[in-house]
């Protein structure tokens, strides 16, 4: 017991000050490759070496059209190794969550050479953007919303619908010391029908797709869906075949994506508390509905009304049988 005390207080606290403070991230980390559509002069090489499709281009007499979808990007980095002129670049960003599937799609239009090769940059669509960039602000108000919306701990329910264990690996991370996501009232439950939140990586196996629907109809309302990694937004390497039905947005309606293969630790902290806005959005919207609902009923409460005029409470009127007696509502 003593030596465990001492351990304890000679290795101090270990918590990351992430979202406090940057995330120390090791130098040979991959994170979203970056690209420069004005530098780039050939998009083919960088589409024929990745392994996802995640860059694809479509030819159309002299022009091209390229595309970049990061929900199909793993990270790998055989894009810029393919690319000329540091055209791509691999970054170390990695707060890539959002809420809308179309955030993580770039295009860029080209006219092209005889030879094939980009000549002008056209136009560029850059829908990439950060939900929310001050993560720091994101962490405060995600404690703030627990607290005033659950009155206690958020609870998540994770389902591996198919993965190969690397998001659980790091899943799993944020559970200890490091990463401490209990420290914003955070917490992983057995049952789905404690949970607030459902998070899902892999691509959805057709022999888990029955579980994963069972398993978000057990969870109360309001509730939120995150899809984790390449795999669970788009299916990843695995795609969609005779075994895989693809990304959760299938099966699910999803609320915040988390790109990566896998998304580090932090890339999974900054989505969970960026689906904590989207679980306040929706109990807000159910205190709507509910009181509609309670509108309504008081409307039709009030009208009751008896021979002599007096309106009186719904459950004191009469109810007639089919031999048209009246009978108490008890016996109803």
């Amino acid at each position: 017991m003593f030596k465990i005390l001492q351990k304890t207080v000679s290795t101090g606290t270990v918590t990351a000050d992430y979202p406090a403070g940057p995330a120390k991230i090791s130098e040979r980390f991959r994170g979203r490759p970056n690209f420069d559509f004005n530098k780039w002069t050939d998009a083919r090489p960088a589409v024929e070496v990745c392994p996802t499709g995640a860059i694809s281009l479509s030819d159309k007499g002299d022009s091209r059209k390229v595309t970049v979808d990061y929900g199909l990007c793993v990270f790998c980095g055989l894009c810029a190794d393919a690319s000329s002129n540091q055209a791509v670049r691999i970054t170390q960003e990695f707060e890539l969550a959002t809420p809308d599937r179309r955030n993580l799609v770039l295009t860029a239009e080209y006219t092209l050479n005889a030879d094939r090769t980009h000549h002008t940059l056209r136009k560029v669509d850059r829908q990439l953007v950060n939900a929310e960039t001050d993560v720091e602000s994101l962490g405060q108000k995600a404690r703030e919303t627990i607290q005033k919306i659950l009155g206690r701990s958020l609870a998540i329910r994770e389902v591996d619908a198919g993965s190969c264990n690397g998001c659980e690996l790091e899943i799993v991370a944020l559970n200890n010391p490091v990463h401490d996501i209990e420290r914003f009232g955070i917490q992983f439950v057995a049952s789905p029908r404690h949970a607030d939140m459902l998070l899902v990586t892999g691509p959805v196996t057709r022999n888990m797709e029955l579980a994963l629907l069972k398993t978000h109809r057990a969870m109360a309302e309001p509730k939120v869906v995150v899809a984790v990694g390449a795999c669970g937004i788009s299916g990843g390497i695995f795609g969609v075949n005779y075994a895989s039905i693809g990304g959760v947005d299938h099966v699910l309606p999803v609320d915040v994506y988390i790109p990566g293969c896998p998304p580090r630790p932090q890339a999974l902290l900054h989505g969970i508390l960026l689906a904590v806005g989207r679980l306040a959005e929706r109990l807000h919207k159910r205190l709507i509905s509910l009181r509609v609902a309670m509108t309504v009923e008081i409307s039709a409460f009030s009208n009751g009304s008896n021979d002599e005029g007096v309106e009186q409470p719904l459950s004191r009127l009469p109810v007639k049988s089919k031999e048209g007696v009246a009978l108490p509502r008890s016996l109803t």
